[in-house]
This record gives C-alpha cells, sequence and structure tokens, in this order.
C-alpha cells in the first residue's frame, strides 16, 4: 500500500481552499472518460500532468483505488463525479435515483479514507430542458439530498453540483462550492461572467469546472492563446481555481467515442499541443507582482470592551500578506482592559485610548491619526483573511471606485445557537447595484481614500452603534463616488453567541435606522424600512426558491436562464445543528427580527405588505412520452409545432408552445443506456397535442 500519510485533505477556506494548514489554488484538469481499447499508461499520464503544472483531476465517475494511488504518487487529488441517470426523468423512473444513492455511498465507503479524494461532484449539467420538465425546486432538492447522503458517508470529502450557465438556478443550498462549466471564448465575456458567478455563490468559494476550446474547428493557436486569458481571468477575478477540459483529444461519451471535436491538450495518440506548453508555462511561473501602487493602508480597528474578541483580529492582522500597512486601535473608553491587554500584547499595533464618545467618533480620530492613503475599516470581532489586503489594492488600482469593499463570512459555528444566528435574517450585508459596483459596504470590511473620507467630512458622529456605515456609504454615492466589490476580500465575522444577544443587536440596528430616516427620509419607504435600488446579499447562494420566477427564454432556450427572487437566499442551517427544533426556532427568530427593528424604529411591530410573485400553473391534463427516432428529438419536435402554427411561450412560461387555448412542453431524455424519449406535458387538449406531434 502506498504511503499518502503526506498529502492533507482539501476544505474550504472561506472564499477559497485549503489542503490541511496552507492555502491552494485549484489547478485542475479533466481526465477521460476513455475508450475501453485506450491504452494510455495511468502512471504516465498522471506524471506528465503534475509535470505541467495541475495539481488535480477532474473524472466523471466515482474513482477507484488504482485511480487515487497514483495520483497520490504524483502529488495530485482526485474530484471525483457521480455518474447517473440525471439525464432521464428520474423522478417518473426512481429507481434511478435510488441506484446513485447507493452507487454514491458503495464508492465512498470504498474510497473516503483516501486522502487523495478531495471532491465529489454529484451531477454534471442536467439538461436545461429536462430541468424545467422536472421542476427546478424539486431538482434541486434532489441535488442536495444526494449531497446529504454523502456528507453522511464522507464527512471530510467536499462535495458540489457541476452547474452551467442554462441552469443557473440549481446550485445547491448544501454544497462546498459553487462550480460551473463555462465555454465563453471572448475573455470579455468571461470576465464579466465571473463576476456574476461570484454573486451566486453567495459565500462560497467558485471553482471553473469545465473551460476548453475545440482545436479542431478553432485552430491549435488559438485554443492556446484562449486557455492563456482564461487561466489569468481566474486567478484575476479571485475564483477558488479552474479546470481545464481536457487533458485528452480521446473521449467515451454515450456509449460511443466522441471524434468529431477536439478539446484535448494532447492528441489522440498523446502528442502534446500548442496548449499544453502555454499552460505549462502559466501554471509553473512564479506569479507577478501585483501593479498596485505602494500605497500605506491604515487598517483602523475601533473598540469598546473587547478584551474577549480583538486578540483574534489582531493576530489575524499581523498575519496578512500585505506587509505595507499599520494598524490603529481605537479604544472607545473600554471599562474590561481592553486597552492595557492590547498594549501589552501587540506592542507593534498604535494604539489611541478615548474618552467613550461612540463608533463613529472612534473612527474618525483614527482616520485623523493614521498615516495611509487608505484607510481600512473591521471591528474587533472580525479576523481578515490573510490576501484581505492585497484583494482590496486590486479594485483600488482600477482608479474607478473611491472605497471598496467584500463580504463578512460567519465563521463555522460551534453550536446549534450560532448556526441559527448565522442562518437569520439581519447579518450585516452588502447591498450591489451590478456585479461590480456596491451602493453599501459594512464597516466591518469596508476601506476608502483618504481624498474620499475627507471630501464628505467622515463619519457622522451621531451614529453610536450601528447606522454609521450605511449613512456613510449614502453619502459617498450622493457626492458622485462609487464604492467597489472585491469578492475574494473577506474578513471572518463572530455573529453574536446567542439568541438573546442576536435579538438585543437587531433592536441597536432599529435605533440606527431611526436615526438614519430622520437624516434620509427620501430613502425609507412610508413603513419605515429602507428603499434600496440595489440587492441586499444574504450569503446564501442564489438559488430557486418557492416563488422564484426563472427567465427560460422563448421555448426554454435561452442559454443564460438567469433567476430573480424577492429576496436573495440567506445562509442555510448548518447540516451537525439542523434538526426539527433547530429549524422552528430559525423560523421563529426570522419572524422576530424584523418586527424588532421596526419596533425600535418607529414603534411598530407591523411590516409593510410585501408582493408575492404567484406564478402557479394548472395542472397538466396529459403526460406522455414519445420515442425519439432519428432526428425527433426536443428541437425537432418544436421546430415541427411551430411550422404548424403553434407559437413560442414567453420567457418565464412554464410551457413551451401553444395554440388554441392548448399548451405544450418538451423535454428529451438522453444519455449512456437510459434510452432515449421524448417527455410530452400538454395543458388543454390532448388529442390537438398528439395529432400535432404525430
Amino acid at each position: 500500500m502506498a504511503d499518502h500519510t503526506q498529502q492533507a485533505r482539501w476544505h474550504t477556506d472561506g472564499k477559497f481552499f485549503r489542503a490541511g494548514a496552507a492555502r491552494v489554488e485549484l489547478r485542475a484538469v479533466t481526465y477521460g472518460p476513455f475508450p475501453a481499447a485506450c491504452a494510455a499508461s495511468l502512471d504516465e499520464d498522471l506524471a506528465r500532468i503534475a509535470a505541467a503544472g495541475f495539481n488535480a483531476l477532474r473524472v466523471y465517475e466515482m474513482p477507484d483505488r488504482e485511480l487515487l494511488d497514483a495520483a497520490a504518487r504524483q502529488r495530485l487529488w482526485v474530484f471525483g463525479g457521480l455518474k447517473w441517470g440525471h439525464s432521464a426523468d428520474f423522478f417518473r423512473h426512481p429507481e434511478l435515483l435510488v441506484a446513485a444513492r447507493v452507487a454514491l455511498a458503495a464508492g465512498l465507503r470504498e474510497t473516503a479514507d483516501h486522502p487523495a479524494l478531495a471532491a465529489i461532484y454529484v451531477g454534471n449539467e442536467v439538461p436545461a430542458d429536462l430541468a424545467r420538465w422536472l421542476g427546478p425546486l424539486r431538482l434541486r432538492r434532489a441535488l442536495e439530498g444526494l449531497i446529504a447522503h454523502g456528507r453522511r458517508v464522507a464527512p471530510e470529502v467536499m462535495f458540489a453540483y457541476a452547474n452551467y450557465p442554462s441552469t443557473e438556478y440549481l446550485e445547491p443550498e448544501n454544497a462546498d462550492f459553487t462550480a460551473f462549466n463555462v465555454y465563453l471564448e471572448e475573455e470579455p465575456a468571461l470576465r464579466g461572467y465571473i463576476k456574476r458567478l461570484h454573486h451566486i455563490a453567495g459565500d462560497r468559494p467558485l471553482v471553473i469546472s469545465e473551460f476548453g476550446l475545440d482545436s479542431r474547428r478553432n485552430g491549435l493557436h488559438q485554443q492556446a492563446a484562449t486557455l492563456d486569458w482564461a487561466l489569468s481571468a481566474a486567478r484575476d477575478l479571485e475564483t477558488a481555481g479552474l479546470t481545464i477540459y481536457a487533458w485528452s483529444d480521446r473521449w467515451w461519451n454515450a456509449g460511443a467515442e466522441v471524434l468529431d471535436w477536439d478539446f484535448g491538450l494532447v492528441d489522440r495518440h498523446g502528442k502534446a499541443k500548442p496548449a499544453l506548453e502555454i499552460v505549462t508555462q502559466r501554471l509553473t511561473a512564479a506569479r507577478p507582482a501585483d501593479p498596485v501602487p505602494e500605497v500605506l493602508v491604515s487598517v483602523i480597528v475601533c473598540t469598546r470592551n473587547g478584551r474577549a474578541r480583538i486578540g483574534r483580529c489582531l493576530q489575524a492582522l499581523a498575519g496578512l500578506l500585505d506587509q505595507r500597512h499599520e494598524v490603529l486601535v481605537v479604544d472607545d473608553g473600554s471599562s474590561d482592559g481592553t486597552a492595557d491587554f492590547v498594549a501589552t500584547a501587540f506592542p507593534q499595533v498604535r494604539l489611541l485610548r478615548l474618552q467613550p464618545g461612540g463608533l463613529s467618533a472612534a473612527r474618525n480620530a483614527g482616520a485623523a491619526a493614521a498615516r495611509g492613503d487608505i484607510f481600512a475599516f473591521t471591528d474587533d470581532d472580525c479576523e481578515p483573511d490573510i490576501e484581505w489586503l492585497e484583494r482590496l489594492r486590486r479594485v483600488f488600482a482600477e482608479r474607478r471606485f473611491a472605497a471598496v469593499g467584500g463580504p463578512n463570512l460567519p465563521p463555522r459555528p460551534r453550536s446549534w445557537r450560532e448556526a441559527v444566528v448565522c442562518a437569520a435574517p439581519g447579518a450585516p450585508s452588502h447591498v450591489l447595484l451590478d456585479d461590480e459596483e456596491a451602493e453599501h459596504l459594512p464597516g466591518c470590511n469596508l476601506a476608502v481614500t483618504r481624498d474620499a473620507f475627507a471630501a464628505i467630512g467622515g463619519f457622522d458622529p451621531v451614529f453610536h452603534t450601528a447606522g454609521d456605515d450605511v449613512d456613510f456609504c449614502w453619502r459617498l454615492r450622493d457626492a458622485g463616488l462609487r464604492l467597489g466589490f472585491a469578492a475574494g476580500a473577506f474578513v471572518w465575522h463572530w455573529r453574536r453567541p446567542s439568541l438573546c444577544a442576536f435579538l438585543r443587536q437587531q433592536l441597536g440596528y432599529g435605533h440606527a435606522e431611526q436615526l438614519l430616516l430622520r437624516k434620509h427620509p427620501q430613502r425609507f419607504s412610508n413603513r419605515g424600512g429602507a428603499c434600496w435600488q440595489g440587492f441586499v446579499y444574504g450569503g446564501g447562494p442564489v438559488r430557486a426558491m418557492a416563488q422564484s420566477i426563472i427567465a427560460h427564454g422563448p421555448m426554454g432556450t435561452a442559454g443564460y436562464q438567469a433567476i430573480l427572487n424577492r429576496m436573495l437566499p440567506l445562509r442555510g442551517l448548518d447540516s451537525r445543528f439542523a434538526s426539527t427544533a433547530t429549524r422552528l426556532i430559525l423560523h421563529a427568530v426570522a419572524l422576530l427580527q424584523p418586527r424588532l427593528r421596526a419596533w425600535a424604529r418607529n414603534r411598530t411591530l407591523r411590516l409593510g405588505t410585501t408582493r408575492r410573485f404567484r406564478h402557479a400553473t394548472p395542472k397538466p391534463s396529459a403526460e406522455f412520452a414519445l420515442a425519439s427516432t432519428a432526428g425527433r428529438d426536443r428541437a425537432a419536435l418544436l421546430q415541427l409545432l411551430l411550422a404548424n402554427g403553434w407559437t413560442a411561450g414567453g420567457a418565464t412560461a412554464a410551457w413551451d408552445v401553444e395554440k388554441d387555448g392548448t399548451r405544450v412542453l418538451l423535454a428529451t431524455e438522453c444519455g449512456e443506456g437510459l434510452g432515449s424519449h421524448t417527455l410530452v406535458r400538454v395543458w388543454g387538449d390532448r388529442a390537438l397535442a398528439r395529432a400535432a406531434l404525430a
């Protein structure tokens, strides 16, 4: 048995990954499946893959120990895949989903202890037409069920679903990371879409789980150039890594070798293409220094009676990779010895001792004493990531934004109480106008230039405990200044440790909103709630909910099928503490939280009325399947219907075509060993639909 004790397990690390204690960038390539007659040497291939700078493989089946051992010999990790019948209606044929659960558990029992196994994808690109047929919410929950089942068997393995743009709404709530297969052949388009995907991922790492270019149609040198800029984009835009599709031109799919496209870095005979050299240079070269001006950043931490928590914050700041910074602690009249503790334990930190004056006054005092040209504010209950300042600097270097911030992520909860607080509404959140520009950045992760700070006069001292950051951001925008968002510049932000402390915090937020309402009445509704122009991000992945509206496009053919939720999803309840009791408590807290804020704001427990999306679809009158003989799949049948006077449904319709009050939805099942049928759902005249499809 090979010795794999030196190969550390992979885990998530905020928006990134770590192996053991070290942060690691995913540099993966897909491997197989190959035709049975393929005589390639596993060890020889994996040695070449490792020499090219890759650190991981993605395979499309559950890996066996032979593959894992070979990968470990080359210091490679493996991202496996569950192969099952997700390209058919597995609710109509439940044995397919049962078989998937059995195969997942059996594979994990054999290999879960192997340190080379990093993660399992429980599915790969459920076809968009079938996802629409099955129902997005029902399908998402089936994927979540597979992840939960796998995690029970192998808690040390990461799990995800390999999604793609046509089904953005299928993000599982309980996945460890968000993964998207993306094929965009122009660099600006890829960069723009990665920025969007960060907001779909929420708090989680974002992985590009497939990216490649067919050299047969585009040429060898175009393939090489495209992979070069794609790797650069993935790094620049703070993904957790990118997976190149594929290692070899040889590929087996749906029971046959694919011979009409060539995505490999090596050809069908194992000969390297120009792309392999370019990729190797990109992956093995030292990362160039960021083109960021050598500007001193002043990190300002304000505290009052934070003796029990500020130590972790200052230790994290001492570990920042960015060395061009200073740290100022502003003690706002603490009575618990905070200032003496900081002076003794962290002598390298500049310390300001003030009489109690409130949070805004303390932040202004810190800015007045700061030496830097950028002020980076965080709180004493936060632990900035080691790359926090580096990633903020990169956005400032674009010279488009006067202020920049990133996410604040809750650390893994240690109790059911912390788990409920992490999943409850009311946490500090960023508000985004688009994929790059923010309307609001929480004060626990907010950096601003000295000039912009001075231009608006700093923070308003009327805000003593909360609301100061909202007022500050609104005044920046009113002054014509812009706020940028850096998805990878995160801080760990400890939430309140008990439900009582959390609810007291919500009362405090309500009092702050009362002050904001007096100062900015035009930004509030008649009921007293803030009216945001952008979306408030709650940390959870953007996914199909019970009342979601999905823009499928005419006849469900949109390549990018966006989702519209009335409210963006919150973080899910940590599975270790998920029980009937904790779900009930979370529900009660979610009901109470906005009412406490409303009471503190304007002495009422009533909330504004909320318009709910109502788009229930009537029960279909018939469902049946047609054998998909040569050329008669969904696309061909839709063209037949359109040619005979049927009209396409709207972008958000639950059907494809309609005629004389009868509506029809089609989905073609496909996949190796599954047979091929086109499923038909009818609302209205079944005979009319059958005759039209005959």
